[in-house]
């Protein structure tokens, strides 16, 4: 049988190295390589990710493929701090004295803090789906926590659509990152970059007898008989790992939409830390980047001989005029850093980074087959409430499972 997956993320070479082997595979990738959200530079002698990543103990099918690809000896865990830059000034909030001496909250208010993150992985997030976040923060902390900590973060996360995102996505993410000690979250990340793990699932599935097409953007999915047509290109099933409302309109099909937001990350390098030795410092202040995130504080300086810093944003719509320059001049001004003390920096822009997690998303999610397409991605079932690389992981497979049950006898 021969099958065509759609896409050259996570969720789609995933699925193309459990396919191949037992049926003949192409994959179309519109980059000139794959990866998708995992995709890296290529910097002198390392490789870094376009945009920031790491991952959790509990990822299982994420940690358990590293195995089945050779690649866990790589991985390394890792101590994530945090702070919040608030007027100015930069707040180390990892550690309990840290998080006592924060003076943006009353005592009441971070023992309520402190609480909730205790209560978050008890606590069932599917259930919170219909409650907004906002809401659910207002009524069981307060208006102070809300406005000082939480909304700022949803803004900068969110924007404009920060008011319609489910307590079910917040409490997810508060209880994914309480796996801390007094020194900071315990974090894994690839010695050399996630490159690796990328470059050996390409490896094995090429292996297997997949073949992986880069440059190669899908024009039109158009049903031909019991099978498909793919660029002109004929199929007995197709798997689509792109956003299901675009899958939709290659393929001229009703399937539901689900919202997603643009992400704009700029990667850069300089001789010495800005943070504080801070990895993931949050902005209260107005910005254009709602996070700043020092790579070289989490992973060591050594592997790379330069600071490596990420400014991340999210976007609904598009990019304003010289949104690159802006963002750029801004970091250098807020921290202080000559746009001379810049070794280089690149900016990686994807419309469709992930999906908005609003009020009601469980019920909307596609399923794994629509129309005879199957479909899996960042709006599968494994990603919600929270999109992971784990979730990406699962959710190729649990793909590849169906179209493997569906024509077993092909």
């Amino acid at each position: 049988m021969k099958i065509c997956v759609v896409g050259g993320g996570l969720s789609g070479l995933v699925s193309a190295f459990e396919l191949a082997g037992t049926h003949r595979v192409d994959l179309f990738e519109q980059k000139p390589v794959p990866g998708g959200c995992l995709g890296s530079y290529r910097i002198g002698d390392y490789w870094i990710e376009e945009y920031y990543h790491h991952c959790f103990a509990g990822d299982t099918a994420l940690l358990d493929l590293f195995e089945r690809l050779g690649v866990n000896d790589r991985l390394e865990w890792l101590k994530g701090t945090t702070g919040y830059y608030v007027d100015g000034t930069i707040y180390p909030l990892t550690t309990p004295t840290e998080i006592l001496r924060y003076p943006h909250l009353t005592l009441i208010e971070k023992a309520r803090l402190g609480l909730l993150t205790l209560r978050s992985r008890r606590l069932d997030a599917r259930a919170l789906d219909r409650t907004t976040a906002k809401d659910f923060i207002l009524d069981n902390l307060g208006p102070g926590i809300y406005a000082s900590f939480f909304e700022p973060l949803l803004k900068s996360k969110f924007g404009d659509r920060r008011d319609e995102v489910s307590a079910a996505w917040l409490i997810s993410r508060i209880a994914i990152r309480s796996d801390r000690g007094a020194g900071g979250e315990r974090l894994g990340y690839l010695k050399g970059g996630f490159r690796h793990f990328i470059t050996r699932l390409e490896e094995e599935a090429t292996r297997r007898g997949a073949s992986i097409m880069p440059d190669s953007p899908v024009e039109e999915i158009r049903r031909e008989g019991s099978g498909w047509l793919v660029n002109g290109k004929t199929y007995d099933c197709v798997v689509s790992t792109l956003p299901p409302q675009v899958t939709a309109d290659f393929a001229g099909l009703d399937i539901a939409g689900v919202p997603y937001q643009g992400a704009a990350c700029m990667t850069l390098a300089i001789d010495r830390d800005v943070t504080d030795g801070i990895y993931w410092l949050n902005m209260k202040d107005a910005a254009p980047y709602g996070a700043v995130v020092s790579h070289t504080n989490f992973a060591p300086l050594e592997w790379y001989g330069e600071h490596i810093v990420y400014l991340a944003s999210y976007f609904t719509s598009r990019l304003p005029e010289g949104f690159e320059q802006s963002m750029l001049s801004d970091f250098c001004r807020r921290f202080g850093v000559g746009k001379d003390e810049v070794h280089w920096h690149r900016l990686a822009v994807d419309p469709y980074a992930g999906p908005v997690y609003t009020t009601g998303l469980r019920n909307r999610l596609p399923a794994y087959e629509e129309h005879g397409l199957f479909l899996a991605g960042m709006f599968s079932p494994p990603n919600y409430p929270e999109r992971s690389m784990n979730g990406s992981v699962v959710a190729g497979q649990e793909v590849a499972k169906r179209v493997l049950a569906r024509f077993s006898d092909a």
